[in-house]
């Protein structure tokens, strides 16, 4: 980009998903279903889990961090592009745009970890059950949950700091819906390579390394679950199932977008696998995850009965 006589960038004009004024209020109709969908359904979750003491158990732990992780991850963007679409300034502060970044990979990151625990837990409950009280206890699943909040918040603070050395001069039209990664670095007036070999090479081992352990781990899963019964096989693969499908659109959408130069990045493209992550993705899990399972659904009947005898 030539930045020659621009100056300091204050502010930020995100550009949004579409330019067409016409489609704003759809748009802006789709979106607050969603993410009202996605509050509703991991608040419950984490209501029901907490309160219900048949639930508290390693799975269910598991299951409540990740909906607090969701809860974050979609009100992060949601919220400000749902404010982009009623009003006529799309403009967002330079230094709330920082925040809104490291934000974003904080709940992003850690929702990729949690979602590899959560292998990691299916993958003792099938292949090792009888030592799955002693591997999976309350004490090991905090611990493994405070190590994805801190692995990710460390990696959230490299690549902030990597992207505060950029210079930003003259143009300040974000071609997208939120401060994400690709297009702050496409609008850099400085060299970006060192930022992109973090992307690839510490990105990649933050990102890729889970999701080869959660492939692996569903390979010993399948080899474990077809010496089950036939019953035995469906419970396993009902419950496994729904769990690697959000794996392979949440993991495939972020590898299409991040692990690509910056000079092949396409704005439209990148909108609509970020829309599968940030939006289509924390709003599915409790619905996808939990709200099927019929100990939640008992736990819903339960919390019910108990709220309308109470009065």
């Amino acid at each position: 980009m030539d930045c020659e006589n621009g100056t300091d960038i204050v502010e930020f004009v995100l550009l949004g998903l579409s330019s067409q004024p016409e489609q704003q209020p759809l748009f802006f109709l789709v979106f607050l279903l969603m993410y009202v969908a996605g509050l509703l359904g991991n608040i419950m979750m984490i209501v029901l889990i907490t309160l219900d003491a048949r639930l508290q158990t390693p799975m269910y732990f598991l299951l409540r961090s990740l909906s607090v992780v969701d809860v974050g991850f979609i009100s992060v963007t949601v919220p400000q592009l749902l404010a982009h679409l009623v009003s006529s300034s799309k403009t967002i502060p330079f230094y709330s745009c920082m925040a809104q970044f490291f934000f974003f990979y904080v709940f992003g990151v850690t929702d990729l970890l949690m979602v590899s625990v959560m292998a990691l837990d299916r993958y003792v409950a099938i292949c090792n059950p009888l030592h799955y009280a002693t591997v999976m206890n309350q004490k090991i699943c905090r611990h493994l949950v405070a190590g994805c909040w801190i692995v990710s918040t460390l990696h959230s603070m490299l690549h902030a700091g990597l992207i505060l050395h950029l210079t930003y001069l003259g143009d300040n039209h974000l071609d997208h819906f939120f401060c994400d990664h690709k297009p702050l670095l496409q609008l850099s007036c400085t060299d970006t390579r060192i930022n992109e070999a973090a992307i690839f090479f510490e990105g990649g081992l933050i990102i890729l390394g889970p999701f080869v352990f959660i492939i692996l781990s569903y390979a010993r899963i399948v080899a474990a679950v077809v010496k089950f019964s036939s019953s035995g096989r469906r419970k396993a693969f009902s419950t496994c199932g729904s769990h690697l499908t959000m794996v392979v659109l949440l993991y495939g959408a972020i590898i299409g977008v991040y692990f690509q130069p910056t000079s092949s990045y396409s704005s439209q493209r990148g909108a609509i696998f970020a829309v599968m992550y940030t939006v289509i993705t924390p709003m599915s899990n409790p619905y996808i995850y939990s709200l099927r399972n019929k100990d939640v659904k008992a736990a819903f009947r339960h919390l019910l009965r108990r709220r309308f005898f109470s009065q």
